[in-house]
């Protein structure tokens, strides 16, 4: 810990020492500013967490910022916060204000994420005497989170959203497109005989099949378009702001990436085809379920013409 000088007094000793063994000993960078925004006391975990190297601040070469406006401190964080801008705002708003408690997630430009707490000090005489900050690195957190998240919207093997995330994203997109008038499609994909591939090559071919018709699939898309996995086999992509000549090309793009596909199985080949039903949004359509059944005759339409192809339902 550094702070400022203090009388050397036994109780002020005592005190001393054990806001140093606090302050040393918690997983958060703090600092503890008076009420004229001088740094009072902080702990060295509090360079670290910006990755702020001990001398790198005018008048704290020693690594003590004891003494020092906190602006030298500020200036050396902003740049390594991902929007400098309502971090500092917020900052000045909770300097303006000493009722204001703060808790909130800041992304820094390295991809790290922190978190940070702040609230006023209060004198006896609830007087405001200055202001205590903690950041946390919570970024394995985050990465755990997210993972997480992936795993519950996310189908485990083919890496496509999950049969309730596709719906709930689908309803999303179009509540949008009704209030925007924009065009939405759906293509909905089936690979072809895929029971046979399971049946004669086995399941962990038929697995790779399945991944390497995804990440086909993936290729030839929009970051804004959702693919999802709603069946075994059975797949589809919802495009928004894409009307039927959009959709249609692209589900021929997509049956011919399928049906280019290179996959060996003890020195064979082996064959996968899709067929695709499109369908895009009419002025009747409640709800996805109606676009989806659309798109589901089209694709069995397909099947029953020889399989291989795309067919469409306006």
């Amino acid at each position: 810990m550094t702070s400022t000088q203090a009388p050397a007094t036994p109780e002020r000793k005592f005190e001393r020492s054990l806001l140093e063994a606090i302050l040393e000993a918690s997983p958060d960078g703090i600092f503890v500013v008076d009420d004229q925004g001088i740094i009072l006391c902080h702990n060295q975990r509090l360079l670290e967490v910006f990755g702020i190297a001990p001398g790198a601040i005018a008048g704290g070469e020693d690594g003590d910022l004891a003494g020092l406006d906190d602006q030298n401190l500020l200036t050396q964080v902003l740049p390594l916060i991902h929007e400098p801008e309502p971090f500092l705002q917020r900052v000045m708003m909770l300097y303006a204000d000493p009722l204001l408690e703060d808790h909130c997630e800041l992304e820094c430009r390295d991809g790290r994420t922190l978190e940070r707490h702040s609230r006023a000090l209060w004198g006896e005489d609830q007087c405001y005497v200055g202001r205590v900050w903690f950041f946390r690195d919570i970024t394995a957190r985050k990465r755990v989170e997210h993972a997480l998240e992936q795993l519950a919207q996310h189908d485990p093997l083919t890496g496509a959203a999950n049969r309730r995330h596709f719906f709930e994203r689908a309803a999303e997109e179009l509540a949008r497109a009704r209030r925007h008038g924009d065009a939405l499609s759906l293509v909905m994909l089936d690979l072809d005989h895929f029971k046979r591939i399971n049946d004669h090559w086995g399941h962990a071919t038929g697995d790779r099949v399945l991944q390497a018709f995804a990440a086909g699939v993936r290729s030839l898309l929009r970051r804004e378009d959702l693919f999802g996995r709603i069946g075994g086999e059975e797949f589809v992509v919802l495009l928004p702001a894409t009307g039927l000549e959009g959709a249609l090309p692209l589900a021929e793009r997509l049956r011919r990436q399928t049906e280019g596909l290179d996959l060996e199985e003890n020195g064979e080949r082996v064959s996968v085809t899709t067929s695709a039903g499109v369908a895009t949004l009419g002025a009747g359509d409640a709800s996805t379920d109606a676009l989806l059944q659309r798109a589901d005759e089209a694709l069995y339409a397909a099947k029953r013409a020889g399989r291989n192809r795309s067919f469409c339902q306006a």
